[in-house]
């Protein structure tokens, strides 16, 4: 039961993210830029320090912009007609999110600037990364490509259903990033095995069609191997 519970939970929360990239532009473009950042700040090599900074930069953004779609809504339940004071809700959590978002750009433009620099004069060189940092980036990259598609597909649930499988995802993705980072026939093998029951278990409990299951794991499996394939 608490796991259940606690499911369900993550189920609901992963609905409403899902909800906001569905129907607010803005948290699309932000959960784009969050990718296209990370994925340009893993290729020009900053420190590690630097990139947990664009990491918590981007997720404020992120949840500035999630708090401010949830604050319009309630606003337009509670003041339905053209309110005075709703407006000025709404311009106020507007504000945070634009105060949120132009000083990520600001220190996004301060820790990467040098970076940009040495890449214009020297060349662009891709950096490479230990197989654990790729494996983590995968995911992510992955897990924001699985929310973004099921909001445009619009069927489903997060954890039930809809279009891509994100169980066949994540696993396909690690089962890629285990074979990297072991580098063992074993269990790499084992870890394929793993990844087709579970994708396997979304179709027998009918949880998903074939077709969701398979594009889901073609999804992990090609992007993490890609994103390996540039910076392993």
């Amino acid at each position: 039961m608490p796991l259940r519970k606690w499911v369900e939970s993550a189920n609901n929360a992963i609905e409403g993210i899902l909800y906001a990239a569905k129907t607010q532009r803005h948290v699309r473009y932000h959960l784009y830029a969050a990718s296209t950042i990370l994925l340009l700040s893993f290729l020009l090599g900053i420190s590690r320090g630097e990139f947990l900074i664009i990491c918590l930069i981007s997720v404020i953004v992120i949840v500035a912009e999630m708090i401010n779609s949830a604050l319009e809504i309630v606003v337009d339940v509670i003041l339905p007609e053209p309110d005075e004071k709703a407006r000025v809700i709404k311009d106020i959590a507007a504000g945070a999110v634009l105060i949120a978002a132009f000083g990520s750009v600001v220190i996004g433009y301060i820790i990467l600037l040098p970076y940009l620099e040495r890449a214009v004069t020297e060349g662009i060189k891709i950096t490479k990364h230990s197989a654990e940092d790729i494996a983590i980036i995968a995911l992510v990259v992955v897990l924001i490509l699985v929310v973004i598609t099921k909001a445009y597909a619009g069927r489903g649930h997060p954890l039930r259903g809809g279009l891509p499988s994100g169980h066949a995802a994540l696993s396909f993705s690690i089962w890629v990033s285990v074979s990297y980072i072991s580098a063992n026939f074993i269990v790499s093998l084992l870890t394929l095995v793993a990844a087709i029951v579970i994708a396997q278990s979304r179709v027998a409990v009918r949880v998903h069609t074939a077709w969701e299951v398979v594009l889901g794991a073609a999804m992990g499996a090609l992007v993490t191997f890609l994103i390996f394939s540039i910076f392993y």
